[in-house]
């Protein structure tokens, strides 16, 4: 491909360009409309990043996921039939390039997508501790933003993308699914893991029993 360097020359600066039209843009781009492709990549550059510093934890491996992300799903475009969002297919191809330096970074122990998680009560946070006042008067709106994002990194791979993709990139669980090569039912079995092994992290953190951490994000 010879304009790959031009395509992502918009990288970090992305657009909400008023009438934007995925399906339109997409099939201008099959077409061999590399314009139309630099626009796919600068409406959905900040999210791609986003998610990737997400999984990875390294603004360095971030960058470098969106690049391969954006450079893979140029070379690819014919293999998008067009059965789901654009967007949702995006999301596949950066999951498993964040995932790749995960492992090629052996500093996590991860899961892989597909294993089955252990639903067992055992392994279910115990109780909430009392928080002694509100976070919103201890903490400023920065700070809270801060811990929830500590407590995010602190979820293993499997369950921390299950996590963003749903409740910080909005998908849908369907979506989510399909982003990851999951079933429905195992997508929900982890973030109903991943949204009680934060609330047992934010509850250690607040110090409060019976409240509910997300109540105050």
């Amino acid at each position: 491909m010879t304009d790959r360097l031009d395509l992502l020359s918009g990288v970090s600066t992305s657009t909400a360009a008023s009438g934007f039209d995925e399906t339109a843009l997409v099939s201008r781009a099959k077409a061999g409309d590399t314009t139309a492709f630099s626009e796919l990549v600068k409406h959905y550059d900040r999210r791609v990043f986003r998610m990737a510093k997400q999984i990875t934890q390294n603004d360095e491996d971030a960058e470098d996921v969106l690049q391969e992300t954006f450079l893979k799903a140029y070379s690819h475009l014919d293999d998008f039939q067009g059965n789901s969002r654009f967007y949702t297919w995006l999301v596949r191809i950066a999951v498993n390039e964040a995932l790749m330096k995960l492992r090629k970074r052996r500093s996590d122990r991860t899961v892989p997508l597909d294993d089955p998680i252990d639903t067992g009560e055992d392994e279910l946070p115990r109780e909430v501790a009392v928080w002694d006042e509100n976070p919103e008067e201890k903490y400023s709106r920065e700070e809270l933003s801060e811990i929830l994002e500590e407590a995010v990194q602190s979820l293993k791979p499997a369950y921390r993308t299950v996590f963003v993709l749903r409740d910080i990139e909005e998908l849908s669980i369907e979506e989510t699914a399909e982003a990851l090569g999951l079933s429905i039912s195992a997508v929900k079995s982890r973030l109903l893991r991943a949204r009680l092994q934060l609330r047992e992290k934010l509850t250690r953190q607040f110090k409060r029993k019976g409240d509910d951490a997300f109540g105050y994000l």
